[in-house]
């Protein structure tokens, strides 16, 4: 006979009103309660702390999004603080004597010919080079005991008297009223990288008729008397240390050291390259990435970009002002300067200076198998792992995160699996 749903109702609530009496009765009450928290307690591990090693028992599916492993390269990017100016501003080599009569204006630029100071109303002439100009180019008297030429006359040369030195030996110290020896020298002809150095700009300059060589001739000289004259100074045809200072192109005119009426000294007028670059003090123990022809991405102010080059890298560590004592725990890291050149400089406008944020490649993998960071899951004998569409939970090795993704690997992983993104 078919048990009716009141009949059932009444039996379980006469259960409830009886409950077992005795011991035994107590005991089974407390063993199916037992086996019950165990029951869940192992569905719950499985859902969110995982399975085996490899692969564990499915689940029901949960709610959440379902994303692909995808093979990709990723890319660890780094952003630094830096700054956008003209580099370091140097102190013009200065070696005019006298007192400062004129100064250019800051942030001006001078070419090649330009006057980049005037000392006792004569300019001091830019020009291009690397050699420093450290004497005077003329055309001198041939010295006595000096030449080859000079050598080979004396020895042609015989005395007028028995009794008379020869000119110009030891014992000739005064006007012997000859004229032999002043006519016998030749003008000496300086030689040297320096005078080429100087005739190349003086050619480029548009001035001719000499041989850019490394002496300088009788026709050096004149071409030099033409350039002074068109500078307007007098036309002696010799060139003097302080006349020019060479730098290796165009220049900007930096802070001023002196001022119209004082004496020149080492400071009187700064100068950079008229190239915008960045200057980073990055991190001396976070550095590795400063190595001279990297490539980097410097974001301006505007909110543009532009690529840049690790130029150069000091060699000295700097403490920040007001840090903590050596290597102490609480004060900052001390910096080292990282020159970034720019390779488009008209990317970057009119800005002449200003705070901008350099960018560069920490670390790449490529080819890799990658997920959302968001898709792991913690594991509950330790590590991660990536929960299936199914609901089964395998365990990764997690690799490089970068921009939102991580790389993984493992046995059950492959490209195209999906993976729930735990809500």
């Amino acid at each position: 006979m078919t048990e009716t749903h009141a009949e059932r109702q009444a039996e379980a609530e006469a259960a409830i009103q009886a409950p077992p009496r005795g011991r035994h009765g107590r005991r089974t009450a407390l063993i199916a309660s037992a086996v019950a928290l165990v029951a869940a307690v192992a569905v719950v591990g499985t859902l969110e702390l995982g399975g085996g090693a490899d692969e564990g028992p499915s689940a029901p599916p949960r709610s959440g999004s379902i994303v692909s492993v995808t093979r990709t390269t990723l890319t660890e990017r780094t952003s630094v603080e830096g700054e956008l100016g003209y580099g370091t501003e140097l102190p013009l080599p200065v070696k005019a004597q006298g007192t400062v009569t004129w100064l250019p204006e800051t942030g001006a630029t001078v070419e090649r010919g330009g006057e980049l100071l005037r000392v006792d109303d004569r300019p001091v002439i830019l020009l291009y080079g690397s050699l420093p100009m450290y004497r005077d180019l003329a055309l001198t008297a041939q010295e006595e005991g000096q030449g080859e030429r000079e050598q080979q006359g004396e020895d042609r040369t015989s005395p007028k008297t028995s009794g008379s030195p020869a000119p110009g030996g030891a014992g000739d110290g005064g006007d012997t009223g000859s004229t032999d020896a002043p006519s016998s020298r030749a003008p000496r002809e300086l030689r040297g990288g320096d005078v080429r150095q100087f005739e190349t700009n003086l050619a480029a300059l548009g001035y001719t008729g000499f041989t850019v060589d490394d002496r300088f001739t009788d026709s050096t000289a004149a071409a030099v008397k033409r350039w002074q004259k068109s500078l307007g100074l007098q036309q002696t045809g010799a060139v003097g240390a302080g006349d020019v200072i060479y730098s290796a192109g165009t220049v900007r005119i930096g802070r001023a050291g002196g001022r119209p009426g004082s004496a020149v000294g080492e400071n009187t007028l700064t100068y950079t390259g008229t190239s915008r670059k960045v200057v980073v003090n990055a991190s001396a123990t976070h550095a590795s990435w400063a190595v001279r022809g990297v490539a980097v991405t410097v974001t301006l102010p505007t909110g543009g970009s532009v690529k840049g080059t690790v130029a150069s890298v000091g060699k000295q560590a700097t403490a920040p002002e007001g840090g903590g004592g050596e290597g102490g725990s609480g004060g900052p890291d001390a910096t080292i300067p990282v020159t970034v050149t720019l390779q488009d400089q008209k990317a970057v406008g009119r800005l002449e200076s200003g705070p901008v944020t350099v960018e560069y490649v920490g670390r790449e993998v490529k080819d890799v198998l990658t997920v959302p960071v968001s898709a792991l899951v913690a594991l509950a004998e330790g590590g991660h792992g990536l929960e299936t569409e199914e609901g089964r939970f395998v365990a990764v090795k997690t690799g490089l995160f970068a921009d939102g993704a991580v790389e993984v690997s493992g046995p059950a992983v492959r490209e195209g699996l999906k993976v729930r993104i735990p809500e």
